[in-house]
């Protein structure tokens, strides 16, 4: 849900929210608003954890690297810099400047990929060095790009037109291009990769047209239709863990669940059904039909519909499991989490499971943004203790400096805290220990001193 205009800086959602993101594995939702940035564990559906909450005004960027206490926030006070935060401790463990507005950040176990408008920064996320610089991409005023969280497949995504619907996949783990994709006929609009990192969905401007594509290879493996109706901004896409499912949002009021199945015909002859009879007729018909028109009738539906309670609204939606039930959890612009019930074998109209509010007061909210009392709202659970250490003002006056590593455009320089402000011991990133110690890496071309945390 992070937007950025052209020239005027990042611009704002709608409503309450100003960024919201789901984290890797989708058992955390992180949210930006006007008065800081809060993280939530989304594990259990009948209650909302609040486990850390931040009062860094503006942020309209804030992504969680799974469950780790890694976190990554850009403020519309300093949109060019991105502050990477060790929040259990309230440390900041670095930050970068770039030459202009920061638009996405993307994050696996391997990389950190930082987006602006014509280029791209890729990190190496152990140490924070600048593995690589690609300058002069395509104009991409939303920062539109997905990166898998597969660290063995770890593949970015991002348009490769600004006036035709070309994917661009790169290899950052070997860093280098490995195909491009002619996916639509119209600019992108939405990118998401599985889980595994092997196929990669896309969305035009237009909203009529969800594809899937294998990768590396780039072939299409499925193509959905949204409507014919209208055209629609598709502002959200999301596998289900097990790949049997895409989702897809938009600014209207319904969110479409596709089934991935690839469609064999079967051995036996069913019993005939007017829907099977309509089928077979169209299936005939399109080989008669030009190719364009063809591909319209083979275009397979949604298997499964949410009817969102408000329409015009930019939201962010993902498809997990919580409580061993597949569920749809859509965040939308109004400071809402709505959790349905997903039937994995009917489809059909998805049932409201839960409605959360992600402020804490309604102080937060504009006046009539406040959703009427439901008896499926819940109260957010207040945060731990520990929540209450805020991560480092990015106005903290810094004593040390650390150069950038790349030599074609790389980041202008990033700024670390003294010595002496980190606590004592090693910083465990993840709880869990799925992920080792950050390491400030220095090879002796810049200014900063070595350091490990």
């Amino acid at each position: 849900m992070e937007t950025g205009e052209k020239s005027e800086g990042p611009s704002r959602l709608m409503h309450g929210l100003q960024c919201a993101s789901f984290n890797q594995d989708s058992t955390s939702l992180a949210v930006g608003t006007k008065t800081g940035y809060k993280l939530f564990s989304v594990t259990a559906s009948e209650r909302l954890d609040c486990v850390h909450e931040s009062e860094t005004p503006d942020v309209y960027i804030v992504e969680r690297l799974f469950s780790s206490s890694l976190v990554v926030v850009v403020s519309m006070f300093m949109p060019q810099r991105m502050n990477v935060y060790h929040f259990k401790k309230g440390t900041e463990i670095c930050n970068y400047s770039y030459s202009n507005n920061v638009l996405a950040v993307r994050l696996n176990r391997k990389r950190l990929v930082v987006c602006l408008e014509e280029s791209i920064y890729i990190h190496n996320i152990k140490d924070m060095k600048l593995l690589k610089t690609l300058l002069n991409t395509p104009s991409n005023p939303s920062g539109l790009c997905a990166l898998s969280i597969n660290h063995c497949n770890s593949y970015l995504a991002y348009p490769g037109s600004t006036t035709i619907g070309e994917i661009i996949v790169y290899d950052t783990n070997d860093l280098s291009t490995v195909t491009m994709i002619p996916a639509h006929d119209s600019p992108l609009a939405a990118l998401a990769f599985n889980q595994s990192g092997t196929m990669l969905a896309s969305a035009s401007e237009r909203g009529t047209v969800i594809r899937v594509f294998s990768i590396p290879e780039g072939s299409r493996l499925f193509e959905f239709r949204r409507g014919m109706k209208r055209y629609v901004n598709i502002s959200s896409l999301s596998f289900s863990p097990d790949d049997r499912y895409l989702c897809a949002s938009s600014n209207t009021e319904t969110v479409h669940i596709f089934k991935l199945e690839l469609h064999e015909p079967s051995g036996e002859e069913d019993a005939p059904t007017w829907s099977a009879y309509v089928g077979k007729v169209f299936s005939a018909a399109s080989s008669y039909l030009p190719s364009q028109m063809a591909g319209m009738m083979n275009q397979d539906r949604a298997f499964a519909t949410v009817r969102l309670l408000v329409s015009g609204q930019r939201n962010v939606c993902t498809l997990t499991i919580i409580q061993k039930i597949p569920r749809l959890l859509v965040a939308s612009a109004d400071g809402q989490l709505f959790i349905y019930n997903v039937d994995p074998v009917d489809g059909g109209e998805c049932v409201l499971a839960q409605k959360q509010r992600l402020f804490g007061s309604h102080e937060d909210m504009e006046e009539g943004d406040v959703a009427k009392g439901s008896e499926l709202t819940a109260a957010v659970q207040p945060c731990p203790t520990y929540a209450a250490t805020v991560a480092i003002p990015t106005t903290r006056p810094v004593t040390e400096t650390l150069t950038g590593y790349s030599e074609d455009g790389g980041a202008k320089k990033g700024e670390v805290i003294p010595e002496h402000e980190f606590a004592a011991g090693p910083v465990c990133l993840d709880d869990e220990n799925e992920f080792p110690p950050i390491n400030w890496y220095h090879d002796g071309s810049g200014g900063g001193q070595g350091r490990r945390q």
